[in-house]
């Protein structure tokens, strides 16, 4: 094997290296529009695509820091987790998904709450983490929003809650469902109390979170483009034997039919709960 061959395999791996590199590291093509944008262009844009606006996956602690005064954030209830009561299982035990979840997201359960600031207010936070098992609400869940709501009246101040979840979870069965009461009930004290919940849906929301809480804000905020509802589209199109619009149940969809109040890029959402709080006021 001549020089140059030798010389021309090591640079054609080089540049290949090289081209894979800047493909993974700097380029990001978009989900919704395929175009390819500069990763730190996303980045800045608040990990949505420059071009069509299409809102990337980001977790429930990069939301909940998209709209609190930074560093100001006092998590709450962190070290209460699920058990297995029920002792369930279907391919795998439940207690080693909840292990498995634990691992990969280094949280206790699928709800993130605390304390926090917008702009110098206090307030009362919380978020889905849909890594831990699709930010399914069981009886963990709904008792760290029930407490979150509980310590927002002891303190007097308005909650933002952000939701992205597949709903109630199975394997708890009939004490996860009995949350969607729980908080439910514990909603109406703050409407009692004169305090607001400023409700945040992204993408997707669904099943009895939707069913409860979550739509049960005085102000309804819609990510664009997400998912929104009970049941998917696929099972009510085989209920009903219906075609349905090709934008049903997104926030576009409930905000064009009354069910929600407005659809907010992520980089608006700060500035416009700081005019809600102002609207509401210090109670």
């Amino acid at each position: 094997m001549s020089l140059k061959t030798i010389l021309f395999k090591q640079i054609k791996k080089v540049t290949g290296l090289a081209r894979k590199e800047i493909k993974e590291n700097i380029w990001v093509k978009c989900e919704k529009c395929k175009e390819i944008s500069y990763k730190k262009d996303i980045t800045e844009n608040y990990q949505a695509c420059p071009v069509c606006g299409y809102h990337f996956k980001i977790s429930g602690m990069e939301k909940i820091n998209i709209i609190i005064d930074k560093g100001s954030f006092s998590e709450l209830d962190r070290n209460i987790y699920s058990l297995d009561p029920l002792k369930f299982k279907d391919t795998k035990r439940y207690s080693d998904r909840l292990k498995a979840a634990m691992k990969k997201t280094n949280l206790k359960d699928a709800f993130i709450s605390g304390s926090a600031s917008v702009y110098g207010k206090p307030i009362h936070i919380g978020a889905f983490e849909f890594d831990f098992l699709g930010g399914s609400m069981g009886s963990v869940v709904g008792e760290k929003i029930a407490r979150l709501y509980e310590r927002a009246l002891q303190k007097k101040t308005h909650v933002i809650t952000i939701s992205c979840s597949g709903g109630a979870r199975m394997q708890e069965s009939i004490l996860s469902l009995m949350q969607m009461a729980k908080t439910t009930a514990l909603l109406k004290k703050l409407e009692w109390a004169s305090l607001a919940h400023i409700a945040i849906l992204t993408h997707p929301t669904t099943g009895g979170v939707t069913a409860s809480f979550a739509m049960l804000g005085d102000v309804n905020i819609g990510e664009p483009g997400a998912l929104i509802g009970f049941a998917g589209p696929r099972v009510i199109e085989q209920t009903i034997r219906q075609k349905l619009p090709d934008n049903f149940q997104t926030s576009e969809f409930l905000l064009e039919h009354g069910m929600i109040d407005m659809v907010l890029h992520r980089k608006d959402w700060r500035e416009t709960i700081n005019k809600l709080l102002d609207f509401y006021g210090k109670k």
